[in-house]
């Protein structure tokens, strides 16, 4: 049911797209506009190859919008009132009478930076999705989920994340996936709220905002995690991570250092010490190889077609130190993305987290937060 109730959306964001938006078809991305809203799109024609907007509806929008302002990637963010039946809301009539607007923040992102998909799982990361018209103490329709977008080409990678998350979830999930109708911005004194009132109220746990600011990392400067020559790799290395990590080598399933560490740490590549995966998204595969759902970052690694062996694999490198990792498959956890990259652990160094500041991966630790 939960499957349905989700395709469902999707559906119906789709018809929603020809009802009530059909420009969003044809590319035209105007949307109804106040008079004191700065236009939705950036006026900078060169700037807007480089930028995308999405909207985000995930209760009070004080939190979500400073969330959102840690993330690397994020160009700016507006807190704003989005979807309803009325012009020119202001704050009082959102709410306390039927407009039918939801609390929004507006994110300008650029998506060679940052990626769509990884703003909605840091977007999950804010909100029960399963509360329909209340995130924490606040209640009401404005205070409802919902994902809107200018593009509507990006219906379909909502509806996929969607379906992800409804995947593990004893709840229905209520994020809404729509186009975006209409959006006013909101009173100035509403805007970056606990930026200038870092005391305000917010119903998102302050853990998640350190949290944000190190979600996806800058790539490290090229000599801070820099690859050794090769004279130093076979002197610094055991012989079965020399093999593994220059020449391709495979070691033994489950006969491996990592296979069965659950510890709370951090993984590096063994060649240069970038790190490469967190403990929070490793998991039991049972293929006799340490598993984990995704990287820290889609930077740190490269993919390569290996047709080896007779089979046609995906080989995953350190992008950095150019190591052989591992490869990566599509039979991962589906609440996680459905992704499994299978690692040899003689690829890596496990640092547990009580070790982490010392071995100087300090900033790092706020990956490991669960919500």
């Amino acid at each position: 049911m939960k499957t349905f109730f989700i395709t469902a959306l999707a559906i119906i964001g789709a018809l929603a797209i020809a009802a009530i938006a059909p420009d969003l078809i044809s590319g035209n991305k105007n949307v109804k506009q106040n008079s004191k809203q700065t236009n939705t799109s950036i006026k900078n024609k060169q700037d807007m190859n480089k930028v995308k907007e999405i909207y985000f509806a995930g209760g009070c929008f004080w939190g979500t919008e400073h969330f959102f302002k840690q993330v690397r990637g994020v160009v700016s963010t507006e807190v704003g009132y989005a979807n309803g039946n009325t012009t020119n809301p202001t704050y009082k009539e959102v709410c306390y009478t039927n407009t039918g607007f939801a609390e929004t923040v507006k994110v300008i992102y650029n998506p060679d930076v940052l990626k769509l998909e990884q703003l909605i799982d840091l977007y999950f990361k804010t909100i029960d999705p399963t509360s329909l018209n209340q995130q924490g103490n606040d209640r009401g329709s404005q205070y409802r989920t919902g994902i809107y977008f200018t593009d509507a080409g990006d219906s379909e990678i909502i509806a996929r994340k969607l379906i992800e998350l409804s995947t593990n979830l004893t709840g229905r999930v209520v994020v809404e996936n729509l186009p975006l109708k209409n959006f006013y911005t909101a009173e100035e004194y509403h805007q970056d709220y606990l930026g200038k009132n870092p005391g305000g109220y917010c119903h998102i746990p302050k853990n998640l905002f350190e949290y944000a600011k190190n979600a996806n990392p800058a790539p490290a400067p090229a000599d801070e995690y820099k690859k050794p020559d090769d004279k130093t790799l076979k002197a610094e290395l055991t012989p079965l991570q020399y093999e593994v990590t220059q020449h391709a080598a495979t070691e033994r399933p489950f006969q491996n250092e990592y296979n069965d560490e659950f510890r709370e740490g951090i993984y590096v590549d063994i060649t240069t010490g970038q790190p490469l995966f967190v403990s929070t998204d490793k998991f039991k595969s049972g293929c006799g190889w340490p598993s984990f759902s995704k990287p820290i970052s889609e930077d740190l690694i490269v993919e390569k077609d290996d047709n080896s062996y007779g089979m046609n694999r995906t080989e995953v490198r350190s992008k950095n130190g150019d190591a052989h990792l591992g490869h990566v498959f599509n039979d991962g956890p589906k609440d996680k993305g459905g992704l499994r990259f299978c690692i040899n652990s003689a690829s890596l160094r496990f640092i547990p987290k009580d070790e982490m500041a010392k071995d100087g991966y300090e900033k790092y630790l706020s990956l490991l937060e669960k919500k």
